[in-house]
């Protein structure tokens, strides 16, 4: 049995603890050492010693990321970027020439959404809105110059479901690639090239760093062609992951595993709460039978992922008000730590789609659901709501 195929055969719990985490030659340290590091001696013109001569090109606590994040994913090439923007960035340029069209999700990140409307769009691409939840919208989105098909599952901030299989095989159809942003679940939960997308993206701020301390951003396929040519324009392009940054995630993935169950466990606790409450007019998580994407996410997700958005009485005004009312969830943006947080979505994470057809609902409160005490959160979420 060669490495790869015993890798292979391991539990996600198992690699996300010993992918890439060899230990180190020198002193037997148990984790990958920071190798805060520019440049690097050679062996001679050209003679690199492992492959390394300049940490914008390579670094070794970076490719200790790169290879559990490959693994986690099941992918054949990870690469770790300074945030997840800068790792879109680089995917979009690597995929895409000026006279391409891109389908985006009408249900997206902010940032991604600016990025698209206010940056590549000036580089001569264009782009249009599908709600990719609906397999027959995403194929009438389609046009010949079509690339690139973009999908977040669950998506930010409605936490609408994807069927990933059926859109890869509608993208493909028509020669395009199918890009998946797999922050919200993490690959603990849902695994996107299994299921045929070409590429998947994190922001590895989130639930893979795990613990709010860190920025950073990746992406993982399983196409060789692409792979290289990402990591060419990875290189060319400069916004890599620092040492430390990669560090910092890498410690965060080997406790993804638990962190995400309890997560699952708190949200659903939560959700059945809201979904109660006078003052909540309905409730959007995958997890809820009543949810129109749960059968779909039943299918394609381990469990259901931490993140729940729900719609309150009273308009924006009373939504603003939950959220400055909750003391232990805490008011901010960002997900995917160990602590709860609350925030508007409309005049926070998604301010920049205001106007746009990714627009969100005025009364809408988005939580991270955190790994505290349920019983502490849901005491919380009462209070202020009233």
């Amino acid at each position: 049995m060669t490495h790869e195929q015993s890798r292979r055969e391991r539990a996600f719990e198992t690699l996300a603890i010993h992918a890439g985490n060899t230990a180190d030659p020198l002193t037997g340290a148990v984790v990958p050492p920071i190798y805060q590091v520019s440049t690097y001696k050679q062996d001679g013109v050209g003679g690199l010693r492992g492959g390394y001569e300049y940490s914008r090109s390579a670094n070794p606590t970076r490719t200790a990321l790169e290879e559990n994040l490959a693994a986690l994913e099941g992918g054949r090439r990870g690469l770790a970027f300074a945030s997840g923007l800068a790792a879109e960035d680089c995917l979009l340029r690597t995929l895409l020439s000026p006279g391409d069209h891109v389908v985006i999700p009408n249900d997206a990140y902010g940032g991604t959404f600016r990025l698209f409307a206010k940056v590549v769009s000036r580089w001569g691409v264009e782009w249009s809105v599908a709600d990719t939840s609906d397999p027959a919208s995403v194929r009438a989105a389609l046009t010949p110059r079509t690339k690139v098909v973009w999908v977040e599952t669950p998506s930010n901030p409605l936490l609408g479901i994807t069927d990933i299989a059926a859109v890869a095989q509608i993208a493909h159809s028509a020669g395009a690639k199918l890009v998946v942003d797999n922050t919200f679940a993490s690959p603990y939960l849902q695994q996107p090239i299994a299921l045929g997308a070409d590429v998947v993206v994190h922001s590895t701020t989130k639930y893979m760093g795990g613990h709010s301390d860190v920025v950073g951003g990746a992406l993982v396929t399983n196409d060789a062609e692409i792979a290289e040519e990402l990591a060419f324009h990875q290189n060319a392009m400069g916004a890599v992951a620092g040492p430390f940054d990669a560090w910092l995630v890498l410690r965060g993935i080997k406790t993804l595993a638990v962190r995400m169950d309890r997560h699952s466990e708190n949200a659903t606790r939560i959700t059945d709460m809201l979904t109660a409450h006078p003052s909540v007019t309905q409730v959007l998580y995958p997890g809820l039978p009543e949810h129109p994407g749960h059968e779909v996410a039943a299918k394609q997700m381990k469990a259901f992922g931490g993140m729940v958005s729900f719609r309150v009485k009273g308009g924006e005004e009373a939504a603003v008000e939950v959220c400055n009312r909750a003391q232990l969830f805490t008011l901010g943006e960002s997900l995917g730590g160990v602590e709860s947080l609350i925030e508007h979505p409309g005049r926070m994470t998604h301010a920049s789609v205001a106007g746009s057809a990714l627009e969100v609902p005025a009364d809408l409160v988005r939580i991270s659901v955190g790994i505290e005490s349920g019983d502490d959160l849901l005491a919380d979420l009462k209070q202020a709501l009233g």
